[in-house]
């Protein structure tokens, strides 16, 4: 069963180690694909208009207490989850690197080119569609084995550390998260509870498949 997932699995394409400079081309093509399925999925979920996702709603509650910019909280909240990485003996790679540009500007390119549906029960529909890309594309970029984005690799990391299924690792971090940001004032709606729920499943779904049909 997927939701029993506690590990990242190994396919012939994964990369043997995360700092890997030299990756094979298969293993280098699976991380881009995967990433640019999570930066749509993200951008998905923004245009659906019905809620962020939760680090998102996180990045926006500080922001309203501070004076700085989501951007700049943003990138603040991932030098700070990167810190947590020590701790839990996790190593950045090329796909912690290329996670912030690729998924970027895939939230970029879904805002100006997707068109935001023009009734509820579509734009719900396409924040589900949203968080099951998101997860997909999670599962194909971290069984590439490149190096973890922050907010995966603090997920993977706590998983290897406590042993629990990794789909209860996630959802307890983004409920956490999603939970704090509403707290500071930032905006919660039905997508972000989809996501704060829904992604750990999402994930653990996606790294399911990726073991079945991508090996």
């Amino acid at each position: 069963m997927f939701l029993s997932i506690k590990n990242i699995p190994k396919v012939s394409w994964s990369s043997p180690k995360p700092l890997n400079l030299k990756p094979k081309f298969s293993t280098f093509l699976f991380l881009c694909c995967g990433l640019a399925l999570f930066g749509l999925g993200e951008g998905l979920l923004i245009v659906s208009f019905t809620g962020a996702s939760p680090w998102s709603v996180l990045a926006q509650g500080i922001s309203l207490n501070i004076d700085l910019s989501i951007g700049t909280i943003t990138l603040v909240i991932s030098i700070i989850v990167l810190i947590f990485w020590l701790p839990l003996n996790q190593k950045p790679g090329i796909g912690t690197i290329l996670n912030a540009l690729i998924i970027a500007i895939m939230i970029d390119i879904s805002i100006k080119f997707i068109p935001t549906p023009e009734n509820y029960i579509s734009q719900l529909l396409l924040a589900i569609t949203a968080v099951f890309t998101v997860g997909l594309g999670g599962g194909i970029y971290l069984v590439a084995n490149l190096g973890a984005g922050p907010r995966d690799g603090l997920m993977v990391g706590i998983q290897q550390k406590t042993n629990l299924p990794i789909a209860l690792v996630r959802a307890f971090l983004e409920i956490t998260v999603v939970s704090i940001g509403w707290y500071l004032g930032g905006t919660v709606g039905v997508g972000t509870l989809l996501f704060a729920f829904g992604i750990g499943p999402a994930v653990a779904f996606g790294l399911y498949l990726v073991n079945k049909i991508f090996d």
